[in-house]
């Protein structure tokens, strides 16, 4: 989902060696320190040129629309365009350290966690090992229903269970009010396996809630006050009803020293308030074979923010997308660490909502 906002910039064919090296240590000491590289800095960090030499070649990069200056007298800083080469081209993105991968796995794998449970702590997961906040969107339902039931956990519990013809099972915690009996819950399964089985949710669930109200005479009260609140407690549909879950905001906050700065932490804080826009964009990642990055400008969402987002597809065990899973933060992103942890987890989570 690229927009005109951006357009084209050269590719590393069009830099000479001198000028391939120069653009990736200043993105580099970008990366790392979050301030402006200049020329003294670059020759006294291996660059055997004049810090002359080094203005001269950094000015035409600037001229391409790779680099930026931030301030009059400032050194140079990626724009957009040259994030995007860099990341493209330049990144050595490496491997999940064992640690990670431990501790990904152990917090994915808890037993007896539901499938939200498990959406939250990805997200929960992602936002504290990659710095920035995890997003995780909820998957379109668009597989048919195969089984509906209701358990009974205790006296005023229900687990109510939907198991889809794609493999995928979800559950839902149903809080049960008095004089639910054991026939109750399996005459409000009965009803809604009648009319739910082999359709979508989106497909069958207004049917439902119509018949609900004619057969509320054979359906004694508890039974359908069960379906009525089993059908509200199912988020699988399109739009309004798809969740955008959001852990970490706080990490924004961090090293965050100017003025400048916090504005751009504030105009992030609005594109996360923009649900429908956001799940639009996480919604295009479903088509990747793997993860997707957004940088800035890229994208109208982050035009004014510049905030990036690097998010990939987690899949049911017949391979069906579900939704996607990642991280948003400010340009400067830790792409080599980050790519890899949310390529990782989003395997993880596939695995274990399949499991």
């Amino acid at each position: 989902m690229t927009s005109p906002l951006l357009s084209p910039g050269p590719s590393l064919a069009e830099l000479d060696e001198r000028a391939r090296d120069i653009f990736r240590r200043v993105v580099e000491g970008y990366l790392e320190t979050g301030e402006p590289v200049g020329s003294r800095t670059l020759s006294k960090g291996g660059v055997h040129l004049s810090p002359a030499s080094i203005r001269n070649t950094m000015q035409d990069l600037t001229q391409l629309g790779l680099l930026g200056a931030p301030h009059v007298s400032a050194g140079r800083v990626p724009t957009h365009a040259g994030l995007r080469l860099f990341v493209d081209g330049l990144l050595e993105v490496g491997d999940v350290a064992e640690e990670d991968r431990r501790a990904i796995e152990a917090r994915l794998s808890t037993k007896g966690r539901n499938f939200d449970e498990a959406l939250n702590e990805a997200s929960a997961i992602l936002s504290g090992l990659a710095g920035g906040a995890g997003i995780v969107v909820t998957p379109v339902r668009d597989a048919g229903v195969k089984h509906v039931e209701f358990v009974a956990l205790s006296a005023d519990q229900a687990l109510a269970v939907m198991v889809f013809e794609d493999g995928v099972v979800e559950n839902r915690l149903m809080r049960l009010a008095a004089g639910v009996t054991p026939s109750s819950l399996q005459e409000a399964s009965n009803f809604m396996n009648a009319r739910l089985r082999g359709h979508t949710l989106a497909e069958a669930g207004q049917e439902v809630r119509r018949e609900l109200d004619a057969a509320r005479r054979q359906l004694n009260e508890a039974a359908a006050r069960l379906v009525e609140d089993g059908m509200a407690a199912w988020s699988g549909g399109e739009g309004a009803e798809r969740a955008l879950i959001v852990r970490g905001r706080a990490n924004l906050l961090a090293d965050r020293d100017t003025l400048d700065d916090l504005e751009r932490v504030r105009m992030l804080f609005d594109d996360l308030e923009q649900k429908e826009q956001l799940i639009s964009l996480l919604d295009d990642v479903r088509e990747a074979q793997g993860v997707r990055i957004y940088i800035g400008a890229e994208t109208r969402l982050f035009s004014l923010s510049g905030s990036a987002v690097i998010a990939a597809p987690y899949m049911t065990g017949r391979q069906k997308v579900l939704g996607a899973i990642g991280v948003i933060g400010p340009a400067r992103l830790n792409y080599a660490r980050v790519i890899p942890l949310v390529d990782y987890t989003a395997r993880v989570l596939s695995q274990v909502t399949n499991a």
